[in-house]
Protein backbone atom coordinates (compact mmCIF):
# COMPACT_ATOMS: atom_id res chain seq x y z
CA UNK A 1 0.00 0.00 0.00
CA UNK A 2 1.56 3.68 -0.95
CA UNK A 3 0.60 6.57 0.95
CA UNK A 4 0.60 10.15 0.32
CA UNK A 5 3.55 11.57 2.32
CA UNK A 6 4.95 14.63 2.40
CA UNK A 7 8.03 13.57 0.67
CA UNK A 8 6.31 12.51 -2.68
CA UNK A 9 4.51 15.85 -2.86
CA UNK A 10 7.63 17.66 -2.81
CA UNK A 11 8.76 15.67 -5.75
CA UNK A 12 5.48 15.97 -7.78
CA UNK A 13 5.62 20.02 -6.97
CA UNK A 14 9.35 20.40 -8.80
CA UNK A 15 7.84 22.83 -10.87
CA UNK A 16 6.68 24.81 -7.91
CA UNK A 17 10.32 24.46 -6.30
CA UNK A 18 9.29 21.96 -3.82
CA UNK A 19 6.27 24.38 -2.16
CA UNK A 20 3.36 22.61 -1.26
CA UNK A 21 1.35 24.87 0.53
CA UNK A 22 0.61 27.62 -2.47
CA UNK A 23 0.56 24.43 -5.46
CA UNK A 24 -2.47 24.95 -7.34
CA UNK A 25 -1.95 21.61 -9.33
CA UNK A 26 -0.71 17.86 -8.28
CA UNK A 27 -0.64 14.58 -10.36
CA UNK A 28 -0.54 11.78 -8.38
CA UNK A 29 -1.07 8.98 -10.99
CA UNK A 30 -0.17 5.59 -11.62
CA UNK A 31 1.43 5.28 -7.98
CA UNK A 32 -0.81 2.58 -6.50
CA UNK A 33 -2.39 4.69 -3.43
CA UNK A 34 -5.67 3.30 -1.89
CA UNK A 35 -6.60 6.32 0.15
CA UNK A 36 -6.45 9.94 -0.17
CA UNK A 37 -4.89 12.32 3.25
CA UNK A 38 -3.12 14.83 3.69
CA UNK A 39 -4.11 16.50 0.28
CA UNK A 40 -6.61 19.10 2.26
CA UNK A 41 -3.65 20.45 5.22
CA UNK A 42 -1.19 20.18 2.83
CA UNK A 43 -2.36 22.23 -0.18
CA UNK A 44 -5.20 23.77 0.45
CA UNK A 45 -4.81 26.42 -2.82
CA UNK A 46 -5.23 23.14 -5.04
CA UNK A 47 -7.00 23.99 -8.28
CA UNK A 48 -6.38 20.80 -10.52
CA UNK A 49 -6.03 17.56 -8.90
CA UNK A 50 -4.84 14.37 -10.91
CA UNK A 51 -5.34 10.75 -9.32
CA UNK A 52 -5.94 8.41 -11.66
CA UNK A 53 -5.20 4.95 -12.55
CA UNK A 54 -4.62 4.31 -9.01
CA UNK A 55 -6.54 1.87 -6.16
CA UNK A 56 -8.68 4.56 -4.81
CA UNK A 57 -12.06 2.96 -2.85
CA UNK A 58 -13.69 5.73 -1.41
CA UNK A 59 -13.67 9.44 -2.18
CA UNK A 60 -12.57 11.05 1.03
CA UNK A 61 -10.56 14.05 2.99
CA UNK A 62 -11.09 16.71 0.00
CA UNK A 63 -13.96 18.76 1.81
CA UNK A 64 -11.37 21.33 2.58
CA UNK A 65 -10.04 22.35 -0.85
CA UNK A 66 -12.72 24.97 -1.15
CA UNK A 67 -10.80 26.37 -4.55
CA UNK A 68 -10.63 22.80 -6.47
CA UNK A 69 -12.27 23.06 -10.28
CA UNK A 70 -11.31 19.46 -11.72
CA UNK A 71 -11.18 16.55 -9.87
CA UNK A 72 -9.92 13.74 -11.96
CA UNK A 73 -10.55 10.02 -10.42
CA UNK A 74 -10.82 7.99 -13.65
CA UNK A 75 -9.41 4.36 -13.08
CA UNK A 76 -10.04 3.83 -9.62
CA UNK A 77 -12.06 1.68 -7.25
CA UNK A 78 -14.48 3.94 -6.24
CA UNK A 79 -18.54 2.45 -5.81
CA UNK A 80 -19.95 5.67 -4.59
CA UNK A 81 -19.57 8.99 -5.29
CA UNK A 82 -19.81 11.15 -2.09
CA UNK A 83 -17.67 13.88 0.53
CA UNK A 84 -17.85 16.34 -2.74
CA UNK A 85 -20.53 18.98 -1.18
CA UNK A 86 -17.21 21.04 0.62
CA UNK A 87 -15.91 21.44 -3.23
CA UNK A 88 -17.27 24.74 -3.76
CA UNK A 89 -15.12 25.66 -7.01
CA UNK A 90 -15.76 22.08 -8.52
CA UNK A 91 -16.16 22.43 -12.23
CA UNK A 92 -15.49 19.40 -13.74
CA UNK A 93 -15.26 15.93 -12.31
CA UNK A 94 -14.15 12.64 -14.04
CA UNK A 95 -15.10 8.71 -12.70
CA UNK A 96 -14.12 7.03 -15.54
CA UNK A 97 -13.95 3.52 -15.15
CA UNK A 98 -14.53 3.27 -11.73
CA UNK A 99 -17.13 0.68 -10.01
CA UNK A 100 -19.84 3.51 -9.23
CA UNK A 101 -23.37 0.79 -9.08
CA UNK A 102 -24.95 3.39 -6.43
CA UNK A 103 -26.42 5.76 -8.70
CA UNK A 104 -28.82 7.62 -6.53
CA UNK A 105 -25.36 8.62 -4.87
CA UNK A 106 -24.96 11.78 -7.50
CA UNK A 107 -27.71 13.54 -4.88
CA UNK A 108 -24.66 14.21 -2.78
CA UNK A 109 -23.49 16.60 -6.33
CA UNK A 110 -26.53 18.97 -5.95
CA UNK A 111 -24.91 21.19 -3.56
CA UNK A 112 -22.06 21.70 -6.33
CA UNK A 113 -23.20 24.22 -8.38
CA UNK A 114 -20.83 25.45 -10.43
CA UNK A 115 -20.36 21.20 -11.68
CA UNK A 116 -20.57 21.75 -15.14
CA UNK A 117 -19.18 19.03 -16.38
CA UNK A 118 -19.32 14.56 -15.36
CA UNK A 119 -17.88 11.86 -16.67
CA UNK A 120 -19.11 8.41 -16.11
CA UNK A 121 -18.39 6.31 -18.84
CA UNK A 122 -17.67 2.55 -18.05
CA UNK A 123 -19.22 2.36 -14.60
CA UNK A 124 -21.71 -0.08 -13.95
CA UNK A 125 -24.35 2.49 -13.19
CA UNK A 126 -24.34 3.56 -16.94
CA UNK A 127 -25.92 0.08 -17.83
CA UNK A 128 -29.26 1.35 -16.09
CA UNK A 129 -32.20 1.97 -18.17
CA UNK A 130 -33.03 5.92 -17.81
CA UNK A 131 -29.77 6.66 -16.70
CA UNK A 132 -29.04 9.36 -18.73
CA UNK A 133 -32.36 11.12 -18.37
CA UNK A 134 -32.45 10.38 -14.45
CA UNK A 135 -28.68 12.37 -14.73
CA UNK A 136 -29.73 15.50 -16.22
CA UNK A 137 -32.81 15.78 -14.01
CA UNK A 138 -31.45 15.31 -10.58
CA UNK A 139 -28.46 17.73 -11.53
CA UNK A 140 -29.40 20.36 -13.78
CA UNK A 141 -26.58 22.56 -13.44
CA UNK A 142 -24.72 20.08 -16.18
CA UNK A 143 -23.69 20.91 -19.25
CA UNK A 144 -21.92 18.23 -20.66
CA UNK A 145 -22.09 14.40 -19.58
CA UNK A 146 -19.80 11.73 -20.42
CA UNK A 147 -18.44 14.28 -22.96
CA UNK A 148 -21.91 15.12 -24.60
CA UNK A 149 -23.17 18.63 -24.79
CA UNK A 150 -26.67 18.57 -22.88
CA UNK A 151 -29.01 20.57 -24.93
CA UNK A 152 -32.04 22.50 -23.43
CA UNK A 153 -34.76 19.84 -25.47
CA UNK A 154 -32.87 17.01 -23.50
CA UNK A 155 -33.63 18.68 -20.19
CA UNK A 156 -37.36 19.14 -20.82
CA UNK A 157 -37.36 15.73 -21.93
CA UNK A 158 -35.64 14.19 -19.14
CA UNK A 159 -37.82 16.10 -16.82
CA UNK A 160 -40.92 14.49 -18.30
CA UNK A 161 -39.46 11.01 -18.19
CA UNK A 162 -38.01 11.85 -14.61
CA UNK A 163 -40.53 9.66 -12.51
CA UNK A 164 -41.06 6.67 -15.36
CA UNK A 165 -37.09 6.03 -15.25
CA UNK A 166 -36.74 6.80 -11.36
CA UNK A 167 -38.63 3.44 -10.40
CA UNK A 168 -36.43 1.22 -12.88
CA UNK A 169 -33.19 2.65 -11.84
CA UNK A 170 -34.05 1.68 -7.84
CA UNK A 171 -34.73 -1.90 -8.60
CA UNK A 172 -31.63 -2.27 -11.28
CA UNK A 173 -29.56 -0.87 -8.40
CA UNK A 174 -30.87 -2.80 -5.53
CA UNK A 175 -30.12 -6.17 -8.58
CA UNK A 176 -26.67 -4.60 -8.84
CA UNK A 177 -25.84 -4.46 -5.14
CA UNK A 178 -27.35 -7.96 -4.35
CA UNK A 179 -24.89 -9.06 -7.56
CA UNK A 180 -21.67 -7.51 -5.95
CA UNK A 181 -21.97 -9.25 -2.58
CA UNK A 182 -21.94 -12.26 -4.46
CA UNK A 183 -18.97 -11.10 -6.38
CA UNK A 184 -17.07 -9.83 -3.45
CA UNK A 185 -17.54 -13.37 -1.69
CA UNK A 186 -16.34 -15.59 -4.75
CA UNK A 187 -13.71 -13.08 -5.96
CA UNK A 188 -12.22 -13.06 -2.34
CA UNK A 189 -12.03 -16.93 -2.38
CA UNK A 190 -10.28 -16.87 -6.16
CA UNK A 191 -8.06 -14.65 -4.94
CA UNK A 192 -6.86 -16.15 -1.91
CA UNK A 193 -6.53 -19.97 -4.23
CA UNK A 194 -4.57 -17.29 -6.81
CA UNK A 195 -2.17 -15.47 -4.57
CA UNK A 196 -1.52 -18.86 -2.24
CA UNK A 197 -0.29 -20.40 -5.49
CA UNK A 198 1.89 -17.49 -6.76
CA UNK A 199 3.60 -17.52 -3.16
CA UNK A 200 4.68 -20.89 -3.47
CA UNK A 201 6.07 -20.74 -7.03
CA UNK A 202 6.61 -17.45 -7.59
CA UNK A 203 10.42 -18.21 -7.74
CA UNK A 204 10.10 -20.90 -10.45
CA UNK A 205 7.80 -19.04 -12.28
CA UNK A 206 9.00 -18.45 -15.94
CA UNK A 207 7.85 -16.37 -19.01
CA UNK A 208 5.44 -19.13 -19.57
CA UNK A 209 3.92 -19.03 -16.63
CA UNK A 210 3.56 -15.40 -16.11
CA UNK A 211 2.39 -15.07 -19.50
CA UNK A 212 -0.21 -18.12 -18.68
CA UNK A 213 -1.53 -16.04 -15.00
CA UNK A 214 -1.87 -12.68 -17.00
CA UNK A 215 -3.59 -14.51 -19.75
CA UNK A 216 -6.77 -16.05 -16.92
CA UNK A 217 -10.22 -14.78 -17.20
CA UNK A 218 -11.36 -12.87 -14.00
CA UNK A 219 -14.21 -10.54 -13.07
CA UNK A 220 -14.19 -7.05 -13.72
CA UNK A 221 -14.11 -5.88 -9.68
CA UNK A 222 -12.19 -3.29 -7.58
CA UNK A 223 -10.80 -6.77 -5.86
CA UNK A 224 -9.04 -8.29 -8.85
CA UNK A 225 -8.02 -4.90 -9.83
CA UNK A 226 -6.45 -4.64 -6.68
CA UNK A 227 -4.50 -8.69 -6.75
CA UNK A 228 -2.91 -7.45 -10.19
CA UNK A 229 -1.57 -4.00 -9.08
CA UNK A 230 0.26 -6.21 -5.78
CA UNK A 231 1.27 -8.72 -8.36
CA UNK A 232 2.93 -6.53 -10.95
CA UNK A 233 4.38 -4.28 -8.11
CA UNK A 234 6.19 -7.47 -6.55
CA UNK A 235 7.12 -8.35 -10.26
CA UNK A 236 8.59 -4.84 -10.07
CA UNK A 237 10.47 -5.00 -6.77
CA UNK A 238 12.05 -8.50 -7.40
CA UNK A 239 13.36 -7.22 -11.14
CA UNK A 240 14.88 -4.24 -9.65
CA UNK A 241 18.80 -4.72 -8.74
CA UNK A 242 19.55 -4.37 -5.04
CA UNK A 243 20.36 -1.23 -3.36
CA UNK A 244 24.21 -2.52 -2.86
CA UNK A 245 24.36 -3.98 -6.20
CA UNK A 246 26.47 -1.22 -8.73
CA UNK A 247 25.51 -0.21 -11.83
CA UNK A 248 27.36 -1.93 -14.65
CA UNK A 249 28.08 0.80 -17.09
CA UNK A 250 29.66 -0.46 -20.39
CA UNK A 251 33.50 1.27 -20.96
CA UNK A 252 34.60 2.38 -24.54
CA UNK A 253 37.77 2.58 -25.67
CA UNK A 254 39.14 5.98 -26.84
CA UNK A 255 42.60 4.81 -28.30
CA UNK A 256 43.51 1.13 -29.96
CA UNK A 257 46.05 -0.93 -28.57
CA UNK A 258 49.21 0.71 -31.03
CA UNK A 259 47.71 3.90 -29.75
CA UNK A 260 45.94 5.14 -32.60
CA UNK A 261 42.40 7.09 -31.64
CA UNK A 262 39.08 5.72 -32.19
CA UNK A 263 35.95 7.36 -33.42
CA UNK A 264 33.39 6.93 -30.72
CA UNK A 265 29.96 8.64 -30.27
CA UNK A 266 29.26 7.43 -26.31
CA UNK A 267 26.96 10.53 -26.12
CA UNK A 268 24.09 9.69 -29.14
CA UNK A 269 24.81 12.88 -30.40
CA UNK A 270 24.36 13.78 -34.64
CA UNK A 271 27.19 15.45 -35.88
CA UNK A 272 28.35 17.17 -39.02
CA UNK A 273 32.02 16.95 -40.23
CA UNK A 274 32.87 19.47 -43.35
CA UNK A 275 36.27 19.52 -45.09
CA UNK A 276 36.81 22.61 -47.78
CA UNK A 277 40.02 22.13 -49.65
CA UNK A 278 39.63 25.65 -51.03
CA UNK A 279 40.19 27.56 -47.84
CA UNK A 280 42.40 24.51 -46.40
CA UNK A 281 39.82 24.55 -42.77
CA UNK A 282 37.88 21.80 -41.33
CA UNK A 283 34.22 22.54 -39.77
CA UNK A 284 32.81 20.01 -37.00
CA UNK A 285 29.61 20.68 -35.87
CA UNK A 286 28.21 18.88 -33.21
CA UNK A 287 23.73 18.95 -31.80
CA UNK A 288 24.48 19.49 -28.73
CA UNK A 289 20.97 19.50 -25.99
CA UNK A 290 19.29 22.99 -25.60
CA UNK A 291 18.99 23.46 -22.31
CA UNK A 292 22.39 21.51 -21.17
CA UNK A 293 24.72 23.94 -19.48
CA UNK A 294 27.98 25.35 -21.34
CA UNK A 295 29.51 23.89 -18.06
CA UNK A 296 28.99 20.72 -18.92
CA UNK A 297 30.47 20.38 -22.46
CA UNK A 298 34.43 19.94 -22.44
CA UNK A 299 36.00 20.30 -25.90
CA UNK A 300 39.76 18.47 -25.79
CA UNK A 301 41.50 19.82 -29.52
CA UNK A 302 44.75 17.24 -30.92
CA UNK A 303 46.69 17.75 -33.82
CA UNK A 304 44.68 14.37 -35.61
CA UNK A 305 41.38 13.77 -33.06
CA UNK A 306 38.77 16.56 -31.43
CA UNK A 307 36.87 14.71 -28.57
CA UNK A 308 33.89 16.27 -27.08
CA UNK A 309 32.82 15.21 -23.47
CA UNK A 310 29.13 16.06 -22.46
CA UNK A 311 28.02 14.73 -19.24
CA UNK A 312 30.71 12.57 -18.51
CA UNK A 313 30.11 11.11 -22.98
CA UNK A 314 32.80 10.84 -25.08
CA UNK A 315 32.33 12.12 -28.76
CA UNK A 316 35.38 11.47 -30.32
CA UNK A 317 36.59 12.14 -33.94
CA UNK A 318 39.66 11.35 -35.75
CA UNK A 319 40.63 13.57 -38.68
CA UNK A 320 42.36 12.51 -42.12
CA UNK A 321 45.10 15.34 -41.67
CA UNK A 322 46.57 16.85 -38.96
CA UNK A 323 45.36 20.57 -37.92
CA UNK A 324 46.48 23.90 -36.23
CA UNK A 325 45.38 23.40 -32.61
CA UNK A 326 46.23 26.86 -31.53
CA UNK A 327 44.16 28.14 -34.35
CA UNK A 328 40.83 25.60 -33.68
CA UNK A 329 37.70 28.17 -32.66
CA UNK A 330 35.39 26.43 -30.39
CA UNK A 331 31.85 28.19 -29.93
CA UNK A 332 28.41 27.51 -28.95
CA UNK A 333 25.78 29.29 -31.13
CA UNK A 334 22.35 30.25 -29.17
CA UNK A 335 19.88 29.93 -32.09
CA UNK A 336 20.88 26.39 -33.56
CA UNK A 337 22.18 24.99 -30.54
CA UNK A 338 25.04 23.59 -32.29
CA UNK A 339 28.77 23.15 -31.09
CA UNK A 340 30.93 24.55 -33.82
CA UNK A 341 34.88 23.62 -34.23
CA UNK A 342 36.43 24.91 -37.33
CA UNK A 343 40.24 24.73 -37.48
CA UNK A 344 42.49 24.94 -40.26
CA UNK A 345 44.78 22.06 -41.63
CA UNK A 346 48.50 22.22 -40.63
CA UNK A 347 49.31 22.52 -44.92
CA UNK A 348 48.80 25.34 -47.10
CA UNK A 349 47.17 25.12 -50.03
CA UNK A 350 49.42 25.68 -53.20
CA UNK A 351 51.95 23.88 -52.44
CA UNK A 352 53.37 21.39 -54.78
CA UNK A 353 53.98 18.94 -52.19
CA UNK A 354 52.30 17.52 -48.95
CA UNK A 355 54.31 15.99 -45.76
CA UNK A 356 54.58 12.77 -44.39
CA UNK A 357 52.24 12.37 -41.51
CA UNK A 358 53.55 9.66 -38.94
CA UNK A 359 51.10 8.02 -36.98
CA UNK A 360 52.74 6.64 -33.51
CA UNK A 361 53.69 3.24 -34.70
CA UNK A 362 55.39 4.18 -37.69
CA UNK A 363 59.43 4.40 -38.20
CA UNK A 364 61.54 6.24 -40.45
CA UNK A 365 64.32 4.11 -41.72
CA UNK A 366 67.42 6.54 -43.23
CA UNK A 367 70.31 4.52 -44.25
CA UNK A 368 73.86 6.08 -43.93
CA UNK A 369 76.37 6.62 -46.90
CA UNK A 370 78.54 3.77 -46.75
CA UNK A 371 82.38 5.15 -45.62
CA UNK A 372 84.98 5.58 -48.53
CA UNK A 373 87.77 3.60 -47.26
CA UNK A 374 88.30 0.40 -45.95
CA UNK A 375 85.56 -0.99 -47.95
CA UNK A 376 86.08 -4.35 -45.87
CA UNK A 377 84.42 -3.44 -43.06
CA UNK A 378 80.43 -3.52 -42.77
CA UNK A 379 78.19 -0.56 -43.13
CA UNK A 380 77.69 0.80 -39.89
CA UNK A 381 74.03 -0.04 -38.32
CA UNK A 382 70.57 2.02 -39.99
CA UNK A 383 69.76 5.18 -38.35
CA UNK A 384 65.93 4.66 -36.68
CA UNK A 385 64.22 7.64 -36.50
CA UNK A 386 60.49 8.18 -34.80
CA UNK A 387 57.59 9.91 -35.56
CA UNK A 388 58.68 11.67 -32.39
CA UNK A 389 61.73 13.00 -33.76
CA UNK A 390 60.77 14.06 -36.55
CA UNK A 391 60.12 18.00 -36.43
CA UNK A 392 58.85 17.85 -40.25
CA UNK A 393 59.48 21.75 -40.89
CA UNK A 394 59.30 22.77 -44.00
CA UNK A 395 61.86 24.81 -45.39
CA UNK A 396 59.96 27.50 -47.27
CA UNK A 397 62.53 27.79 -50.52
CA UNK A 398 62.89 23.96 -50.12
CA UNK A 399 59.70 21.65 -49.61
CA UNK A 400 61.28 18.54 -49.87
CA UNK A 401 63.70 19.05 -46.78
CA UNK A 402 63.25 17.22 -43.86
CA UNK A 403 65.12 18.59 -40.66
CA UNK A 404 65.45 14.80 -38.70
CA UNK A 405 67.08 14.44 -35.31
CA UNK A 406 69.25 11.31 -34.87
CA UNK A 407 67.81 8.23 -32.67
CA UNK A 408 70.40 9.46 -30.01
CA UNK A 409 70.06 13.32 -30.07
CA UNK A 410 74.62 13.89 -31.09
CA UNK A 411 73.71 16.31 -34.25
CA UNK A 412 70.84 17.77 -36.86
CA UNK A 413 71.30 15.94 -39.67
CA UNK A 414 69.36 17.19 -43.04
CA UNK A 415 67.73 14.51 -44.76
CA UNK A 416 66.81 15.92 -49.02
CA UNK A 417 64.25 13.63 -49.30
CA UNK A 418 62.08 14.85 -52.85
CA UNK A 419 58.04 13.91 -52.14
CA UNK A 420 56.91 12.31 -54.94
CA UNK A 421 53.83 9.97 -54.98
CA UNK A 422 54.49 6.38 -53.65
CA UNK A 423 58.13 7.59 -52.21
CA UNK A 424 58.57 5.83 -48.98
CA UNK A 425 60.47 6.70 -46.29
CA UNK A 426 63.24 3.75 -46.95
CA UNK A 427 64.09 6.39 -50.12
CA UNK A 428 65.31 8.92 -47.72
CA UNK A 429 69.40 9.71 -47.50
CA UNK A 430 71.43 10.88 -45.70
CA UNK A 431 74.11 14.42 -46.51
CA UNK A 432 76.34 16.28 -44.75
CA UNK A 433 75.79 19.71 -43.79
CA UNK A 434 79.39 21.10 -45.56
CA UNK A 435 78.65 20.11 -49.48
CA UNK A 436 74.93 21.86 -48.49
CA UNK A 437 76.76 24.87 -47.77
CA UNK A 438 79.28 24.63 -50.13
CA UNK A 439 76.44 24.69 -53.39
CA UNK A 440 74.96 27.93 -51.80
CA UNK A 441 77.84 29.65 -51.84
CA UNK A 442 79.06 29.06 -54.99
CA UNK A 443 75.22 29.35 -56.50
CA UNK A 444 75.13 33.01 -54.82
CA UNK A 445 78.90 33.77 -55.81
CA UNK A 446 77.89 32.98 -60.05
CA UNK A 447 74.86 34.94 -59.64
CA UNK A 448 76.68 38.08 -58.53
CA UNK A 449 79.04 37.65 -60.78
CA UNK A 450 76.82 37.71 -63.56
CA UNK A 451 74.29 41.01 -62.52
CA UNK A 452 78.03 42.98 -61.82
CA UNK A 453 78.46 41.86 -65.94
CA UNK A 454 75.24 43.06 -67.01
CA UNK A 455 75.61 46.22 -64.82
CA UNK A 456 79.10 47.57 -66.54
CA UNK A 457 78.14 46.47 -69.95
CA UNK A 458 74.80 48.23 -69.57
CA UNK A 459 75.97 51.56 -68.40
CA UNK A 460 80.09 51.38 -69.50
CA UNK A 461 81.83 51.95 -66.77
CA UNK A 462 85.19 52.43 -66.91
CA UNK A 463 88.00 49.84 -65.82
CA UNK A 464 88.83 51.71 -62.41
CA UNK A 465 85.17 51.36 -61.24
CA UNK A 466 84.68 47.72 -62.20
CA UNK A 467 87.67 46.88 -59.90
CA UNK A 468 86.39 48.81 -56.97
CA UNK A 469 82.73 46.91 -57.68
Amino acid sequence: MVKITEELLRKRAEHNEGEISSLEELTLHQEDIEKIEHIQKWCKELRILYLQNNLIAKIENVYKLKKLEYLNLALNNIEKIENLDGCESLQKLDLTLNFVGDLTSINNLKLNERLQILYLNGNPCTDFEGYREYVITTLPQLTSLDGTTIERSAKIISAQMFYEVKDSILTEENNYKVQRLHQKSKSKLKIEEIDEEVDKNYDKMDDEKLKEFWSQTTDHSPETRIQMANFTRRHRQNGQPRADATPHHRKYRTFASDGRPLNLNEAKVPFTLTEDETTNRIVLDVSVFRYLDTSLIDVDIHPNYAKVTIKGKVLQIVFDKEIKCGSTVVQRSQTTVLLHLQGSYALYPGRSCSPMFLTVPEVCYCRQPSPSVDRGRPEPPTLVVTCYQVSQALDSRSPSLFYVLSSDDRSCQDLRCLVHPGLTHSGCTTAGTFPLIFFILVLIFTTHISANRLFIRHHRLPFAVVVLI
